[in-house]
């Protein structure tokens, strides 16, 4: 190949890359701003169930002053955009406001649909996990639907307090007023769904095929890393490394795996050394490698 054609192939890659973020940024944004719309006019705001952040506070203006839920997340959100077009980003910012627009208009779209279910445990959890989804799809592919994030990102540089602490208190705040609105069971509730939405959003973020680091301490080293490689197919990378209290040489493996991989990995180190060390630990982010993952066997 020439090296001026590999040379232009190169040259389009960030290119391409970046087309397919923004096109996956345009069928996921608004995906995700529907189906939080789904899970709150079908499920949370007819059995009077909030969620924590502007989505909550929303709901409690909406339903003490009667106007419409979609046009209150949009407009109480706008200043926040504000601010995080400042902070954040112009990128951010946009993204954001198409799926707080899309948001709005999908919760007056649905708002004269008939309420699936009035229990209001099923109506906690599958409006959580609808809110999760939803919001996790928007927050991967670069956007956001709560300003309350954003309100926190800058009392946190004022403050001692950490940008989660700053949103559990308001979210706190938030879902204990909707005791004095609606009733403490209801709150209850609320607590219910907002700790679903938080746990799927995780979910929704990271993967089912969640990325775990592992690092292994072995005599073995040569054995488990060749039995790594070949029956997972995952690539291993050998570090050296000293005793602290031994001054000994030591081998330490280091492999990145999925965590339906991880018990697999526990029983080859068990098979080839059962004395060695073994640490696995989550990580978020994992690009580049040499070897695809093959079937485990």
């Amino acid at each position: 190949m020439p090296r001026n054609f590999e040379n232009i192939k190169e040259a389009n890659r960030p290119k391409k890359a970046a087309k397919s973020r923004l096109l996956k940024r345009i069928i996921f944004v608004p995906i995700g701003a529907m189906i939080v719309a789904v899970g709150l006019e079908i499920f949370l705001v007819p059995n009077n169930i909030i969620d924590g952040g502007i989505i909550g506070i929303s709901i409690l203006t909406s339903y003490l002053s009667n106007i419409n839920l979609g046009l209150l997340l949009v407009l109480f959100n706008l200043p926040f955009l504000i601010l995080g077009y400042k902070q954040i980003g112009k990128t951010f910012a946009i993204t954001t406001l198409v799926g707080d627009l899309i948001l709005g208009i999908g919760v007056a779209y649905l708002h004269d649909i008939p309420v699936i279910t009035n229990d209001l445990l099923l109506a906690s959890v599958f409006g959580g996990m609808c809110l999760g989804v939803g919001v996790g799809l928007i927050i991967r592919h670069g956007g956001s639907l709560d300003g309350t994030e954003i309100l926190a990102i800058l009392f946190n540089k004022a403050t001692p307090f950490s940008v989660g602490e700053i949103v559990m208190f308001i979210n706190v705040f938030i879902l204990g007023s909707a005791g004095f609105v609606f009733g403490w069971d209801r709150a209850m509730y609320s607590l219910i769904a907002y700790f679903i939405a938080y746990k799927t959003i995780d979910l929704t973020i990271e993967g089912l095929d969640q990325s775990k680091s592992v690092w292994i301490i072995s005599d073995q080293h040569q054995e488990i890393g060749d039995a790594i490689n070949a029956r997972l197919g995952r690539g291993v990378t050998y570090l050296n490394g000293e005793g602290a209290y031994t001054g000994d040489d030591k081998r330490v493996i280091f492999t990145v795996i999925t965590r339906l991989e991880e018990a697999k990995v526990k029983n080859i180190v068990e098979e080839k050394d059962d004395s060695a060390f073994l640490a696995v630990g989550d990580i978020h982010d994992v690009k580049g490698g040499r070897f695809k993952k093959r079937a485990i066997h």
